[in-house]
């Protein structure tokens, strides 16, 4: 199986979060905490009214509302996918 490149300061679990987002077929559960924490991990979340949070990686930001289900929709983590790919994350081969 591809492992995601990336920081080593990530632990495990935000390498499986990040590997479930940056192959995800539809087929993946990706829970809404665990992408947080990813997401805090290597880069910001800031958190504005009405439930809408920056979530900022590298020069890219994405402007979502906090989902109400424990998991990511599959529009939700094709932005956070094209986000991630473009700070320079990505599956090695």
């Amino acid at each position: 199986m591809s492992a995601p490149s990336g920081p080593a300061h990530l632990d495990s679990h935000h390498r499986t979060t990040l590997r479930k987002i940056l192959q995800h077929d539809g087929g993946h559960n990706i829970e809404w905490p665990d992408t947080l924490s990813l997401l805090d991990a290597v880069g910001s979340v800031t958190e504005h009214s009405g439930g809408k949070l920056a979530l900022t990686v590298g020069k890219q930001t994405v402007v979502l509302e906090a989902p109400r289900q424990k998991n990511v929709d599959l529009p939700t983590v094709v932005q956070l996918r094209r986000m991630l790919t473009a700070a320079g994350y990505h599956l090695e081969a």
